[in-house]
């Protein structure tokens, strides 16, 4: 692989910053939270003691600020994988690329990256409005597929890949894990488990509205291989984050559990929740 960059491969804009984030090195921590909606950027930042940076493009929105005398980074994703590509990728090349010459550092710098978000559990004894840490996770989206050199196997994915019912879904899964030792944050989280990341809301997540989904029982079947949440993130984050040699740690409010039927009463409340036992266990 050639060390410089054609301009096609790395976009800038006509600032310097990456394409999509709209970024300079210099506008992000070494810690980052990830999150989905943009509107959640600045209820995170608000907590902050100060805030240096506020810049967005699309639905990228981020601020950077300190909390408790550390510097930190609240991000936007958006929803799903494919944004999640543009996010990882840009990130690193704010911290591991020289922008200027184009061309890769010699010295590797790893970032610490906190998915924060809400999730729907399949697991009936998954308790709404509490928090659920992703160990495992299996990506339905195919994204990994595109990329060489990334081949990750457990228990939990030999296991998975055995028993998984739905050959024409099949040749899209792949599996990655979380970073272990930034367990130690959340490690007070009512649940731990293994998450299912998916490229849609509804056919993938077993809903139906004039369209059939696959099969209606698709959830219990994945509850059965081992699965107790869902979302649309977390795989891309966690494969992208062992590619690229960052640590990555995702943890979700249960603000549904679809096998009895239940949402959160206040789903307002519980995403301040969220933020405020996030916020508690990441900066001390």
């Amino acid at each position: 692989m050639l060390n410089k960059l054609a301009a096609s491969e790395l976009v800038l804009n006509d600032d310097g910053s990456v394409y999509h984030l709209n970024l300079l090195p210099e506008d992000i921590a070494d810690k980052i939270i990830l999150v989905g909606d943009p509107d959640r950027v600045a209820k995170v930042s608000k907590y902050f003691d100060t805030v240096e940076i506020k810049k967005n493009k699309r639905e990228f929105y981020t601020h950077t600020g300190t909390l408790r005398g550390e510097r930190i980074t609240v991000m936007s994703t958006g929803i799903g994988t494919e944004n999640i590509d543009i996010v990882m990728n840009e990130l690193d090349a704010l911290v591991n690329i020289d922008l200027k010459n184009k061309e890769f550092k010699t010295e590797h710098k790893a970032l610490e990256l906190f998915r924060m978000g809400t999730c729907g559990s399949v697991n009936p004894d998954v308790q709404v409005d509490n928090m659920l840490v992703t160990q495992n996770v299996v990506g339905l989206d195919g994204l990994m597929h595109f990329y060489q050199d990334y081949n990750f196997e457990n228990e939990f994915s030999k296991s998975f890949m055995e028993k998984f019912p739905y050959e024409r879904i099949k040749p899209m899964l792949y599996f990655s894990d979380w970073a272990e030792e930034m367990g130690e944050y959340y490690k007070d989280a009512k649940y731990h488990g293994n998450t299912a990341t998916f490229p849609g809301f509804y056919a993938p997540q077993g809903r139906q509205l004039r369209l059939k989904a696959v099969d209606d029982q698709f959830l219990e079947t994945l509850n059965d291989l081992g699965v107790t949440n869902f979302e649309m993130e977390t795989s891309a984050i966690y494969a992208l984050s062992k590619l690229l040699g960052h640590k990555a740690i995702t943890v979700n409010n249960v603000i549904a559990n679809r096998r009895r039927g239940e949402f959160s009463a206040d789903h307002h409340a519980s995403e301040k929740n969220l933020i405020d036992w996030v916020l508690e266990r990441i900066i001390k």
